[in-house]
């Protein structure tokens, strides 16, 4: 079974030319690609894998669709798609954006850099934390240029766009990292029009559960899990699932997705906490396919495809 991984899918927009997305005409074309070669799983058969493994057979290198963040991109665009070929998706959701009208921080960075670019950003980003020091960074600020995680690895980012994510992402403290954000964002942007132009309401979150959709837990904060400390990482988990549970009422089954995804962003107590929690499947970012070994052994672990890694996926720009 092959789970693939989206983020934004949208049409172009003249007012972010370096914004980073797959258009709805790729993706169409994407899903054509895998019903030929692969076909999908069919929202039964996954919902029967969380008590029963023996139909496990029948999916092997099906597709699964997932989706991350809860953009309004997804009920506007990928949700009638989906309707239309009768296939479904999961949806996973960083709930703690319905508690205050701004977005996340990691949003906010994909904003300020499809607005104006990595370069601009980068720089003014550096003036800032010149008013902060070395107090505000992990480590020195000069780690930014020899760091060599593979998060953005399968990403066709410019370096000034990847070293402006590495900094807010691993290399300023979460304690400074929204201040100094506020900064920026008043500067170039405002963050009221982010919040409001981004996300899913929870009337389409209904709607898209009403639609066989399946709605997931991305968190609240949508923070580098192995970055906390083991009840904070507990607070995230618990406090996620129950916001999704009082906003939507019975979920057919509890899933979750790791912030930024990689095996370096979640450890062996996140996976407990999963499975003490009773999520039945959690997903990251790694590229091969989802084996019976991994339902059976580590369903709190299951990798996860780029998008891009297959035909139609890479991102346009602007």
């Amino acid at each position: 079974m092959k789970a693939i991984m989206y983020h934004y899918v949208r049409n172009s927009d003249k007012n972010f030319s370096y914004f980073r997305y797959l258009s709805v005409e790729n993706f169409c074309k994407q899903l054509d690609f895998f019903e030929k070669t692969f076909g999908f799983v069919k929202r039964e058969d996954f919902l029967n894998l969380a008590h029963d493994t023996s139909g496990f057979e029948n999916l092997k290198n099906k597709i699964l669709l997932t989706f991350d963040d809860g953009f309004i991109d997804h009920y506007s665009f990928v949700l009638p798609e989906l309707l239309k070929r009768k296939i479904f998706g999961l949806f996973f959701v960083p709930t703690g954006v319905y508690g205050r009208c701004k977005a996340l921080d990691v949003h906010r960075i994909h904003y300020l850099l499809g607005k104006e670019g990595g370069g601009q950003m980068i720089e003014y980003a550096k003036e800032v934390l010149k008013n902060f020091g070395d107090t505000a960074l992990v480590e020195s600020a000069d780690t930014i240029e020899t760091f060599k995680q593979k998060t953005y690895k399968s990403q066709s980012n410019d370096s000034a766009t990847t070293d402006f994510k590495k900094l807010f992402n691993y290399y300023i403290k979460y304690e400074y990292r929204e201040q100094i954000l506020d900064e920026i964002v008043a500067h170039f942007a405002n963050d009221r029009d982010i919040f409001d132009n981004l996300y899913m309401s929870i009337e389409n979150l209904k709607s898209m559960q009403d639609n066989g959709m399946i709605i997931g837990s991305h968190s609240i904060d949508h923070l580098v899990f192995s970055k906390l400390t083991e009840s904070e990482q507990t607070r995230q988990i618990v406090q996620s699932f129950t916001f999704l549970q009082n906003a939507l009422g019975d979920m057919p089954i509890k899933t979750f997705c790791y912030p930024y995804g990689g095996f370096h962003t979640f450890s062996d107590y996140t996976e407990q906490a999963l499975s003490a929690y009773g999520c039945d499947f959690a997903f990251n970012v790694e590229s091969r396919d989802i084996s019976l070994e991994d339902i059976c052994y580590r369903p709190q672990a299951l990798p996860r495809y780029d998008c891009n890694e297959f035909a139609y996926g890479k991102a346009s720009l602007g």
